[in-house]
């Protein structure tokens, strides 16, 4: 049965060429009959960027669950993310809409068994490791709480919740989540790391 095909291709430099990633998808193509049908491509934009900051990604996702194809080809894993929070993510998004998702060098495909087991394990490590620091995060808090160490909404935020918000958000964990685990308000938690990325850029 013939498939309908994305390819997503991204590099993360104005000086890198999504060239070879596109003919290698093209090849892998040509040798089922499957068909191209779209192209997403996230020129000079690093993988550690968010669905919010990738707008060729953003788009696919949307198509994928309009139906405008049945299989999203990558060249490499790193392609789409680097975070295991962010493939998992993308991953589910694309399985409510029933499409499939494969990454030629790492020859993993979700349309085959080994390939959906795989992935399985992925996501049931990506949520091992969320528990694990949510868990660390609360304790460090009650622990503060227990040394008398003021945490909430009050203007002047701790270093610990400071802290805390720039780890989990580097861990992948999103705005509301970390905002409940912590207990803070969204105008906290975007001054804190406003505040964080001035201090890198300095």
């Amino acid at each position: 049965m013939t498939k309908r095909i994305a390819a997503y291709i991204r590099v993360s430099t104005e000086k890198q060429s999504t060239d070879s990633q596109l003919v290698a998808i093209k090849d892998a193509i040509a040798r089922t009959d499957d068909v191209l049908v779209q192209i997403y491509e996230d020129h000079a934009i690093s993988g550690g960027k968010g669905r919010s900051e990738r707008p060729s990604l953003d788009a696919m996702l949307k198509d994928a669950s309009a139906n405008k194809f049945d299989k999203v080809i990558c060249f490499d894993i790193t392609r789409l993310g680097r975070s295991l929070s962010d493939l998992i993510s993308t991953l589910n998004e694309l399985q409510k809409s029933h499409v499939d998702l494969q990454f030629l060098q790492n020859d993993i495909d979700t349309s085959t068994s080994g390939g959906r087991m795989l992935f399985n394990i992925f996501g049931a490590i990506g949520e091992f490791e969320r528990s694990m620091i949510r868990e660390r995060v609360i304790a460090g808090l009650n622990k503060a709480v227990r040394s008398g160490k003021k945490l909430g909404r009050p203007s002047n935020l701790n270093t610990s919740t400071k802290t805390a918000v720039i780890e989990l958000k580097n861990r992948g964990m999103g705005v509301k989540a970390i905002c409940r685990t912590l207990k803070i308000g969204c105008g906290s938690y975007y001054s804190i790391t406003k505040e964080a990325t001035q201090l890198i850029a300095c």
